[in-house]
């Protein structure tokens, strides 16, 4: 390797790892402050914060390292233009292209590496996540409930004076809130001890109340009774309350849950879901539409119908062969049977477009382990002319134009996939959209910054002008 490679594959990469460390740590720390609600108050210990933050880290790569490559480049290329060393190497004869070459090879290793941690490691990061979810919610029942204040879960606002036991499960003085549909607390349950049984396969926790009294107030539609407040009492020695804790596990992953499914497969498991889905997906329209076919009674009348020579008119309704209550009963039928009808269609019509919308999640995850792999090349020749062009080095212009157009990038990619899942375009250009707007956008800066061209030229905007107006003043001047 010669002096200049090295010296420029050194400056790229101290300046790329220490922006890459920075960004990594603003978007944990955005991390953070996304799962604040479900991390604080909960008496996680470090560890598990610690393991949440580290299953989640790798999921911010396809963030980090594009930004990181693009406001690199930026940098390096902007302070080398800045400082002119640029200006140096073109009078020693070397181009901007072959300044460059050391770092495309990089840039080619790191798209491979991405391409790796693509396929490899976010999907091992985003099962273990949910998963980690799912316990925090699940093996530690007594995290959703905190000491000595009032804990809303799910109907319930929960009170416990002390929490004892290995998962914290054994609650003391506990004082229970029901919420009402009509709204208003008109359940009160108060228990010496109670227990907390939750199971990993299921969404429902256990509260297992005992030695308690069970208030349950009573309405009153006379005014002048309701200020007595009326309320039944109950002993009880053991009563036993399952309280739905699937939202734990929502996390706008409802949505998310299944949406972040297909995340955690490789390639090859996401092309054989594709194609185990699509089959399935064919096989239940056909078999549906003969469903239709049968129920609408086509195949009988296609069966029994012998076509005439000539069209006729039919004078009257076949209905006027039958009697009034009996046409009536043939009308009603016939109507139930078409409400029936529609229904059911309407009904197969959501779950087909919820298959499809799966099979389009499912395109666009594999497709995105590519993207970024290819991301990471363009945006580097997005980047290093940019820079070149508008040498300025440093974190100021730098950070705002990189900033810019990431946000161009990625913004352009959210709708794109958006759009993608409901059908309104095809995935796979979804997917691809926003990296191949940014490709032509590279030749162009490459090919200005190697021609010594500014980012715009408006003189080749109004030279052109300039001489349409002036041909046009002189074509009058000849007219008179």
């Amino acid at each position: 390797m010669k002096i200049l490679d090295k010296y420029i594959l050194v400056s790229y990469l101290k300046t790329f790892f220490t922006v890459f460390i920075i960004l990594m740590f603003i978007f944990v720390l955005q991390t953070i402050w996304l799962y604040i609600g479900e991390l604080a108050g909960k008496d996680l210990d470090a560890g598990i914060i610690g393991r949440f933050l580290l299953y989640f880290s790798p999921k911010l790569i396809p963030l980090v390292l594009p930004l990181s490559i693009l406001l690199t480049s930026i940098m390096v290329f902007g302070s080398f233009a800045e400082n002119y060393e640029f200006a140096a190497m073109k009078s020693s004869g070397i181009s901007l292209q072959r300044a460059m070459r050391s770092l495309t090879f990089f840039i080619l290793f790191l798209s491979l590496t991405a391409f790796f941690f693509a396929n490899n490691v976010i999907p091992a990061a985003e099962f273990k996540s949910i998963n980690l979810r799912k316990n925090i919610a699940q093996l530690k029942p007594a995290m959703a409930i905190s000491e000595g204040i009032f804990n809303e879960v799910g109907t319930f606002n929960i009170k416990v004076e002390k929490k004892t036991g290995d998962n914290d499960q054994f609650l003391e003085d506990v004082i229970i809130h029901e919420k009402s549909n009509q709204g208003g607390n008109l359940k009160v349950i108060k228990a010496n001890r109670g227990e907390l049984v939750g199971s990993t396969d299921s969404d429902v926790l256990s509260l297992i109340l005992r030695d308690g009294n069970y208030y349950d107030e009573i309405p009153q539609n006379d005014p002048s009774k309701r200020a007595n407040k009326p309320f039944a009492k109950s002993y009880f020695e053991e009563y036993v309350i399952n309280i739905d804790i699937s939202s734990f596990n929502d996390v706008d992953l409802a949505d998310e849950n299944y949406r972040n499914s297909q995340n955690m497969l490789k390639i090859s498991e996401l092309n054989q879901s594709i194609d185990s889905f699509s089959t399935a997906y064919q096989q239940e329209k056909f078999k549906f539409s003969n469903v239709i076919y049968n129920r609408s009674g086509a195949s009988q009348i296609a069966a029994n119908f012998t076509p005439r020579d000539s069209v006729r008119e039919i004078d009257n309704s076949v209905l006027e062969l039958y009697d009034t209550e009996t046409g009536l009963q043939i009308v009603n039928l016939s109507l139930g049977s078409m409400n029936a009808l529609v229904a059911t269609v309407n009904i197969k019509k959501q779950e087909f477009r919820n298959s499809v919308k799966q099979l389009n999640k499912f395109e666009i995850a594999l497709h995105e382990k590519y993207v970024l792999a290819f991301a990471c090349v363009v945006l580097f020749f997005v980047g290093a002319p940019l820079g070149a062009i508008i040498r300025k080095g440093g974190m100021g212009l730098p950070m705002v134009v990189a900033i810019l157009i990431f946000l161009t990038y990625h913004f352009i990619g959210i709708f794109a996939k958006n759009s993608a899942e409901d059908g309104s375009i095809s995935p796979v250009l979804a997917a691809w959209l926003s990296t191949l707007i940014m490709m032509p956008l590279g030749i162009l800066f490459t090919y200005r910054a190697t021609t010594d061209q500014g980012l715009l030229s408006f003189s080749n905007i109004t030279e052109p002008i300039g001489k349409f107006l002036k041909k046009l003043s002189f074509t009058r001047k000849e007219t008179e």
